[in-house]
């Protein structure tokens, strides 16, 4: 992950708080798309996705903004000045979303995106396992109906049904899953 491109969408109206964040991520490391314009932001996250999404709260705008988008896999960071901190923090936490004060220094921001970049790198392993065992559920959900199908038309019991099924995926060299979808449309 260390070697990977970070793409990271700023949405700012303040152009000294874009100017500083586009010199702390520099490429190649960071690709950054900077833009002003909430309603632009909407449609860029909807187009592609970005690893982190740092917001300005830009008098409230950017928390909705934020929990807008939260339900995207980007890890999403708000950028709060320190009279609302505790106030953000606590209405965007639940939607996971990152606070950080503003003004910040440049040291707490770089450790915040390296926080960001760690919690996309779990969000990345947490999707792709999530990913995993929907497939795996479907998979037995397949298997599950060839059977019942296999029992109803052919008389076999549950244990009689499953070898069929493992016998016919052994002797045709397919999958399970892949004979299991044949019984499916054949009786169905």
């Amino acid at each position: 992950m260390a070697a990977d491109i970070h793409s990271v969408l700023v949405v700012t109206k303040d152009t000294k708080t874009s100017t500083l964040i586009s010199a702390m991520l520099i490429p190649p490391l960071f690709e950054v798309v900077l833009t002003e314009d909430f309603n632009e932001a909407r449609r860029l996250c909807t187009e592609r996705v970005f690893n982190i999404v740092i917001v300005d709260f830009a008098e409230g705008e950017g928390t909705d903004f934020a929990v807008d988008i939260s339900s995207c896999i980007s890890t999403i960071l708000l950028l709060s000045p320190a009279q609302f901190f505790d106030q953000l923090s606590y209405r965007v936490e639940p939607y996971g979303i990152l606070t950080i004060t503003s003004p910040f220094d440049q040291f707490y921001f770089y450790n915040m995106i390296k926080i960001a970049i760690a919690v996309q790198y779990k969000v990345q392993v947490l999707s792709s396992q999530t990913i995993k065992l929907k497939e795996k559920m479907e998979e037995i959900r397949l298997v599950n109906r060839a059977k019942m199908l296999l029992m109803q038309h052919k008389e076999l019991t549950e244990q009689e049904a499953h070898r069929y099924l493992e016998k016919q995926a052994m002797d045709r060299s397919m999958k399970r899953v892949a004979v299991a979808e044949e019984i499916i449309k054949t009786y169905s």
